[in-house]
């Protein structure tokens, strides 16, 4: 039985978890004898969310969960449990969308305060040690509860996660692309008005729909928001990789936060759009993003979850350069070349000093490693070096495609080794663990981690022709997240309910999205048809962009190709699989036809 009074973080995995170890809170993890000892003792139960990487995160660590005062409130009422959200997607949403639903709002940390019986009352953000810019100090707000609770503890209701109904069956394909352009910024690119989230879903959908119907329109969308992302704040020019989000519409200051799953992302927008544009500042970003991964993710074949946005608590440092800086790296020759391309000034762009952005699709690759040999002596991010399956995946994945478009000489036994080591170091006994760190592994099961490790597993069968073992054992084991239609992110039974998925494709695709891409495609592996398979519809523009893209391929917008030797990727269309078969083959809008020769073939594809 662990100690209670005292914090317990010192013995966490996690690398989030342990950076609140030394906060004079007596910190638990979620788990079932936390949760029992809370029932037990009749205590409120107060869960704080966050990760590793996450700014708001680091500054209420430093000061309400540092405060004695504070400290001394929650060990005596509460029994305080500290929750990665990347280890436990489960408890981070169902408790998000109580403070969403409850709130308005949401964000991390997410603090939410549930009764002994685990029932959630109380829910919000950050609050600061001392009221501030309209906000309540941490020890008020924990005063206000504990008398809410003591009039209120018998009137609290169960909190049920709502179904939002999205409407399916009224858009057609060319109604969803009408409302993504509206939705488009066709100012800066992108979507929205203010603050800046790489759309990588809708880019996906957007470029498959491309590849089908070639639609000019549909390009100077992509394109657009394409060359601004490459160009602009969002990304890290120097070392390749991409920032989390810009905090402006102009896409100029980021959120300094590298995220694994944005990479992989990134990885699949920009080596899809090289394939269908043929513009070789896209493969240099597919390039540029590869090498980041290898010196700045990976370890022993599988790759980290994120690089902090703060370096010694300040956010960005490692990232920025003052104008005097810049001058002292550089000789005077160099360093008007570098103000010729990017956009540099006395006074910087941010707090004083210089990020850096380009004015054009170019390099000046001796200049910038010569400034990333600098940078590099800096005081770097902190790294989570937590390794998560499902992100892992879609980086493979991502591999993948670069190797396919880019013709990447390496990308496709990177992400053979990478899934190889997925397989081996977090399938065991027969559980798809979610993540691990320090080769210690999670014991919970989740979706999306089953659905993505399948999908890698479908791509990986088309290079090499083997792999159907695997295919069904992880289909099987995907199949079991859906009932009755519904699909579910975890398991029943453990420490938590089991809650249905989420349907929303931000900032990856969900995990309903990628499990029934990889249904879809793993059906076509071994050669079966889902009863079910005809039935999804379009949703939503940009909240399901895509499972709009998994609805568009399984309506017969992709190529099934059989033939006895593998085509090159570059002589077949973006939407097609390539499957063994005894001769030659395409299946198109339900229609197949077979042709004598390859040429035939390739000739048929050209013209299509």
């Amino acid at each position: 039985m662990p100690n209670f009074k005292r914090n317990n973080l010192d013995s966490a995995v996690s690398p989030y978890l342990r950076q609140h170890k030394d906060n004079p809170i007596h910190w638990q993890e979620w788990d079932k004898e936390t949760l029992d000892y809370a029932k037990k003792t009749n205590k409120l139960l107060f869960v704080s969310i966050g990760y590793a990487t996450c700014h708001w995160c680091h500054v209420m660590a430093s000061e309400a969960f540092s405060n004695a005062e504070i400290a001394d409130i929650l060990n005596k009422y509460f029994v305080s449990i500290k929750v990665d959200r990347e280890q436990r997607p489960d408890l981070d949403q169902y408790f998000m969308e109580f403070a969403t639903q409850t709130t308005g709002s949401g964000g991390w940390p997410l603090n939410v305060i549930l009764s002994s019986g685990q029932k959630p009352f109380f829910a919000g953000t950050y609050f600061p040690v001392e009221s501030q810019h309209g906000l309540l100090s941490f020890r008020d707000v924990l005063v206000r509860v504990l008398g809410w609770y003591k009039e209120n503890k018998n009137n609290i209701s169960e909190f049920r996660m709502g179904e939002r109904k999205v409407k399916e069956g009224e858009r057609t394909i060319d109604e969803l692309i009408v409302e993504i352009g509206h939705a488009f910024d066709r100012t800066y690119g992108g979507f929205g008005q203010s603050t800046k989230f790489p759309p990588h879903n809708a880019l996906l959908f957007l470029m498959s729909y491309y590849g089908a119907t070639g639609d000019d329109t549909v390009a100077s969308l992509i394109t657009q928001t394409l060359d601004t992302m490459a160009m602009r704040g969002l990304h890290d020019h120097l070392q390749g990789g991409f920032f989390r989000y810009c905090v402006d519409r102009q896409w100029s200051i980021p959120h300094f936060e590298k995220m694994l799953y944005d990479q992989a992302m990134h990885l699949m927008s920009y080596s899809m759009a090289y394939k269908l544009f043929n513009r070789t500042a896209y493969k240099r970003v597919v390039d540029m993003l590869i090498l980041c991964l290898e010196q700045t993710f990976e370890h022993n074949g599988l790759l980290y979850s994120a690089h902090d946005a703060d370096t010694d608590h300040e956010e960005g440092t490692t990232y920025l350069w003052s104008y005097q800086e810049l001058q002292d790296v550089l000789t005077n020759a160099e360093f008007e070349k570098l103000r010729a391309l990017y956009t540099v000034t006395q006074y910087g762009n941010f707090e004083g000093r210089n990020h850096l952005i380009k004015k054009e699709h170019k390099c000046l690759d001796t200049i910038e490693n010569k400034l990333l040999g600098a940078r590099k002596k800096r005081p770097q991010p902190f790294v989570d070096k937590k390794i998560v399956t499902s992100w892992n995946a879609l980086a493979g994945i991502g591999l993948i495609l670069a190797f396919r478009w880019t013709s990447h000489r390496s990308a496709k036994q990177k992400a053979i080794k990478l899934f190889d080591k997925l397989i081996r170091e977090h399938f065991r006994d027969g559980k798809l663990a979610h993540s691990s760190c320090k080769g210690s592994v999670q014991e919970q099961e989740f979706l999306e981690d089953y659905a993505s490790v399948l999908l890698l597993a479908t791509y990986i069968y088309e290079e090499i022709g083997e792999g159907k073992e695997i295919i069904e054992t992880l289909l099987t084991k995907l199949e079991s997240f859906r009932c009755q239609g519904q699909w579910f992110m975890n398991r029943a039974g453990g420490d938590f309910k089991r809650i249905p998925a989420r349907p929303f494709d931000h900032p990856t695709p969900s995990g309903i999205s990628l499990g029934e891409l990889a249904r879809f495609r793993a059906h076509r592996i071994l050669q079966r048809v889902a009863s079910d398979e005809t039935k999804i519809r379009f949703k939503q523009h940009l909240e399901n962009d895509f499972y709009n893209l998994v609805v568009f391929l399984q309506r017969g917008n992709y190529h099934e190709l059989h033939t006895p030797h593998k085509l090159l990727w570059k002589d077949v269309p973006i939407n097609s699989m390539q499957l063994k078969g005894t001769f030659y083959q395409d299946c198109y809008q339900y229609q197949c036809r077979q042709f004598k020769t390859k040429k035939e073939l390739l000739s048929s594809l050209r013209t299509s």
